[in-house]
């Protein structure tokens, strides 16, 4: 098991104390962890690894601009301390602006609910993966190619900076994805789900019905006809809610996107109205038990629950300590790295959209032709502009769910598509499954949830209309 030094703490506070009058803000984070890796693909493991990492890095920030170092020999630590250090002062020639946060001297662990995936021996692992790429396998002769992926983490971490703080967390989390590609001459047609926990092993247990699910929707979907290309009214169901606010939405409400570019501070004006008055979105560590949840962030400020859009206006969004003080704006706990190899960044956590009060039935009533997707396929974003895949859909004819359809992609404008909300439904969904990516930092864990929505004026893609 990977463990930081006992006396870690000692030597970093030691550290910090004969170096902190050399810049404006310095901060040295140590980091241990182990993981494992297992890909399965076909009736091949392509992929079957444990491994464990002790380093970290340094952030020095000198007139505003900052040095960064990371190592993975503590013996190395003073050496890297004084790169940064260097580098900030090369680079800083402005004013240092980091929002205030209280110091913070404290200890925490992420509680497991259940077993942790580290008392589980890599050959049961290797089996659950075999087991569930079994069930995909076994839906159909059509089914063409399958993929398990198991991925578990832990780290332990301690940050120590100039202002005081000296802090410990650590966490634990678990990730499984499957896939199934059927093919019928030359239609091939894809089914994915994916689980993520941070709260038990147990999690990704039993989830044979939902593994199967996926190769049957990849099977079924062969036979389906692909939608006609058109705007429609649309209804998506909390899954891709919860895509939608995270990659459309979120992202643009993270504050280094917005103070780097004018252009986008302005569009995102505080007080601007984005929606429909019932619409509420939030962004959070602080709700516990979540993918993204956690009790400081890694510059050290608590976590919080931020609001984005209140009553359909935007009142907020997400950032580091400097973000904050660029904008002075209050810091919202959300400065996060991967791992030691990173400097931390501004990222999401949980976000989703508040339930409504629309009973679910009448999000379809007087549509008399609109499309149902529900679940993802895969996506992209390009700014405010967004395009998700389905993962399965069917056509809303005269207020009734119709005939099933295929190929369905959901393009737009994420600030139009905001306005464009007619209806807010009164349930509501968490999905776990998410691993973010932005600035060379994939794999992030979030959370993200919401109700199902109905949408008008949305581009569906699919077959062309004659």
């Amino acid at each position: 098991m990977a463990k930081l030094p006992a006396n870690a703490k000692d030597l970093l506070a030691d550290l910090i104390a004969r170096y902190r009058s050399r810049v404006d803000y310095l901060a040295v984070r140590l980091e241990a962890a182990e993981g494992t890796d297992i890909l399965l693909r076909g009736n091949k493991i392509e992929t079957l690894s444990e491994g464990i990492s002790i380093g970290g890095h340094v952030r020095a920030c000198h007139k505003g601009g900052w040095g960064f170092a990371s190592f993975n020999q503590l013996s190395t630590l003073k050496a890297r301390i004084e790169e940064a250090i260097a580098a900030a002062h090369l680079v800083g020639d402005e004013e240092t602006l980091l929002a205030i946060v209280d110091p913070v001297q404290d200890s925490r662990m992420l509680p497991l609910e259940g077993t942790d995936p580290r008392q589980i021996p890599l050959a049961q692992k290797k089996a659950l993966c075999q087991h569930y790429g079994d069930i995909l396998r076994s839906v159909s002769p059509k089914i063409a190619t399958i993929s398990v992926r198991y991925g578990d983490s832990a780290q332990q971490m301690i940050l120590a900076t100039s202002e005081g703080t000296l802090l410990e967390q650590s966490w634990v989390d678990m990730e499984m994805r499957f896939a199934a590609t059927a093919r019928d001459g030359e239609t091939v047609q894809t089914g994915r789900e994916t689980n993520g926990s941070r709260k038990a092993y147990e999690d990704l247990v039993g989830l044979d019905e939902q593994v199967r699910s996926a190769a049957q929707r990849a099977v079924d979907s062969l036979a389906l006809p692909p939608v006609k290309g058109n705007t429609y009214t649309v209804v998506i169901d909390p899954i891709l809610t919860g895509l939608f606010v995270h990659e459309a939405f979120g992202h643009l409400s993270e504050a280094d996107m917005a103070y780097e570019n004018p252009d986008l501070l302005e569009t995102m004006s505080i007080g601007r109205r984005f929606g429909p008055p019932e619409l509420q979105i939030f962004d959070g560590a602080a709700p516990p038990g979540h993918r993204g949840s956690y009790f400081y962030d890694d510059e050290g400020t608590p976590a919080t629950t931020t609001q984005l859009i209140k009553d359909g206006v935007l009142v907020g969004r997400l950032h580091s300590r400097e973000t904050a003080g660029k904008l002075d704006e209050a810091p919202t706990g959300n400065a996060r790295c991967l791992n030691y190899h990173y400097s931390p960044i501004v990222r999401m956590t949980n976000t989703w959209i508040e339930r409504g009060k629309t009973p679910i039935q009448d999000l379809f009533s007087d549509v008399k032709e609109g499309v149902y997707a529900r679940n993802w396929l895969g996506g992209m974003t390009n700014g405010e502009m967004f395009t998700f895949a389905a993962g399965e859909a069917w056509m809303i004819r005269n207020g009734e769910i119709a005939e099933p359809v295929r190929d369905v992609t959901l393009s737009g404008n994420a600030f139009k598509t905001l306005a464009d909300i007619e209806g807010i439904g009164d349930d509501f969904f968490w999905d776990e499954s998410g691993g973010c990516g932005k600035g060379g930092q994939s794999g992030l864990p979030v959370g993200c949830g919401g109700p199902s929505l109905r949408l008008r004026n949305v581009v569906v893609g699919g077959e062309a209309i004659d």
